[in-house]
Formats: structure tokens, sequence, C-alpha cells
């Protein structure tokens, strides 16, 4: 038994490398995408698109530009003329307008950005929006003993009305945080999807032992009926009735799926720079940095949960390529805009040379950081 596990245990680690390189590349492809589409756009000469790293593999020129595919997945570039060299080319990157310079700079964070509030909207779309009305009733809850029925609906928690799931599960918490000593905070009492999974895995708990509350439900044939149940104990100190509410999915919640989508890209950006900040400061340490190795732990860990979890992974690497590659950082796109800026108020002092130098530095640096970080993550996650 456990002989053969070992190469199951292989054959998803490689899955897992697979599909953390797939999403790299593509996040890659998107941002130098980006990068690409402006540099066209605003009349900048685009020598070479690639996608991928090292020697080409295949090439195609279209017009004055050479697409390629290159052997090593994670990377790719979009070369322009006159980006890390002196050129006399009108077109040249370093000859045209600093607008222009500037919104091709931060295209690719952009596209990077616009992808991860893209992916988190159709994941919010897909999930569905919860209605008021039962989906599922666990089978031996307290909501199921107490005769709660699939398709009830519920207009009332404990005499007070309730028109969306939100409602829903905010009074049953607070029940429940009331129950557990005020201790479960925000936990939720109304099941989720993924909730009810947990619960019913574990069972439910004596719903003599709980809390009870009163819904006020409207039966499928239109009549309504109180009812008083109970609430089971969950192992986080909250409780439960054991309820999953019916997704509804309209033309509506699209559009509105894209707002909640970005207002989830905004929470996450805050995070991350309260993370940057931290490094700043040195509130945290280089050793809390994850790199690839790490990464690819972090996409087989969510594959095993389910597909919606490696979307919303997917979502915040993107965001994370795009937030700290707008880094005011050698080498960095963000490091770009800082010495456009600095050309702005001197001019040519600071040479097209010289620049090109600080940007070799800053990716070697960038290169030895992230072997440092790919040593700590092969040692907390490979050796320990």
């Amino acid at each position: 038994m456990a002989a053969g596990a070992q190469p199951a245990a292989r054959k998803d680690g490689t899955l897992f490398i697979v599909y953390a390189i797939l999403i790299f590349a593509f996040l890659i492809f998107v941002h130098e995408l980006g990068h690409l589409l402006t540099a066209k756009g605003t009349g900048i000469k685009v020598k070479e698109f690639a996608v991928g790293m090292g020697p080409r593999l295949w090439s195609v020129t279209r017009g004055e530009t050479r697409y390629s595919v290159r052997p090593i997945p994670i990377g790719g570039f979009c070369a322009m003329e006159g980006e890390d060299e002196e050129s006399d080319d009108p077109r040249a990157f370093n000859n045209r307008p600093a607008p222009a310079r500037a919104l091709v700079l931060v295209a690719g964070s952009g596209m990077n950005i616009l992808l991860a509030v893209l992916m988190l909207s159709l994941l919010i779309f897909a999930q569905g929006e919860p209605t008021v009305r039962v989906d599922t009733v666990m089978e031996g809850s307290p909501a199921a003993l107490s005769g709660l029925k699939v398709g009830d609906e519920v207009l009332a928690v404990n005499g007070e009305p309730v028109s969306t799931w939100a409602e829903i599960s905010d009074k049953l918490s607070a029940v429940s945080d009331a129950a557990a000593g005020g201790e479960t905070g925000s936990g939720g009492a109304a099941d989720t999807a993924m909730g009810a999974e947990s619960a019913g895995s574990g069972g439910a708990a004596d719903p003599a032992k709980g809390p009870s509350v009163s819904l006020l439900v409207r039966h499928a044939d239109g009549s309504e009926q109180e009812i008083e149940t109970g609430m089971y104990a969950e192992p986080d100190g909250s409780y439960r009735v054991g309820i999953t509410p019916i997704m509804h999915r309209g033309a509506g919640y699209f559009f509105r799926s894209f707002a909640l989508g970005g207002e989830g890209t905004w929470n996450m950006t805050k995070m991350m720079y309260s993370a940057i900040g931290d490094l700043f400061t040195g509130k945290a340490g280089i050793d809390q940095l994850t790199g690839p190795v790490g990464i690819v732990k972090a996409v087989g860990d969510t594959a095993k949960v389910g597909g919606n979890y490696v979307i919303e992974l997917a979502a915040l690497i993107s965001l994370n390529l795009g937030i700290v590659n707008l880094l005011p950082l050698p080498a960095l796109d963000g490091g770009r805009i800082l010495f456009l800026i600095i050309r702005l108020f001197t001019g040519k002092r600071v040479s097209d040379a010289l620049e090109a130098r600080i940007h070799t530095v800053g990716i070697l640096a960038l290169f030895a950081l992230m072997g440092y970080i790919t040593l700590i993550d092969v040692n907390r996650f490979i050796i320990n």
C-alpha cells in the first residue's frame, strides 16, 4: 500500500509543478502582452516579443517585430528599440514622449491587475449569489429535525425580517457568538457550501446542547410557519443549523460580480502593500517571502481542495506580479518609471547607458534574492 502510494505522490507532484508553470507562463504572457499592445499603440518600435526564455525554438517575423517561443516557460519579454540602449530611431522607446513611455511601462502590471479582477469576478459569478431559499438540509442536523425542507424561504430570524443570505448568516452568527461567549467573531453560523461539507464529515453535535433560533419560513405551497430549531457546535466553537442556500446567477448579478471582484482585488492589494511595508520597516523578514518552490506547494495544496481555489490563487499571483513590478526598484517597471520621472527634472544627465547598467545590477540582485528565497523554500517545504 505504501509502496503504491509513492508513485502516485510523485505523479501528483509533477502535475502540481506543471499547473504552477502553466499559471506562471500565462500570467507573464499577459504582462508582456500589455507592453506589446501599448507599445504598438503608441508607435514604439518592438523588435521582438518572446514567450519563454532561453534560445529560440520557433519564431516568425510580422512587419518589424519577431514573435518567438523559447523553451523555459517561466519568463518572456517585449524588446523595444531604445529600451536599454541609445538609439537615434525616432520611434525608439527612449525618443518617445514621457507619457507614452509611462503608459507602456504601466501597461504590463495593469494587465495583470485587470486579469486578477476578471478572474475573481468570473469566479464569484460562477459560484452564484446566495438567495434566502434553502438548497440543502443536512441529514440529522437540527434544521432537519425541526422540519425545515429544501425550497423553504427564510423570511425572518428571531422575529427580524431578512431579505438576503448575508443577513441570515449575520443574525445566526450573532446567536452563535452569544452562545460561544463572543469568541467566534464572524465565523458564521449559516452554512456556506464549504461549511456544509465540513459539517457533514464531522457529524452534528446534540442540538439540545446548543442554542436555539426561531425562523419564519415560507414553504413551497405558499404557507408560512414559525420554526424553532436548535444549533450544533463546530470544532471552532461556532454553532450552525445545517442548511445551505440556493445559488442564483442572473444578468444583474453578472454585472454586480465585477464590482465584487474589484472590491476583492482592492482588499488583496491593501494586504499586499501592508506586507511590503512590513518588509521595509523590518516587521517582517525576507525569510517570510516565498518563491517558485513555495508557489508550487501552494498550487498543490489548493488543487487538492478544488479548482476554484486554484483560480483564486492565480488571481492572487497575478495581482502580486502586477504590484511587485510597479515597485520603484531597478530592473522592475516601477524602477523604469522612477528613472522616467528623474529625467523629467534632470534631462539627459542620466544617460540611457547609465540607466541600463543600473537595471542590469538590479536584475542580478533580483536573481540573487530569488535564489536565496528558493533555498529557504527548499529547506521549508522539501527538507523539513
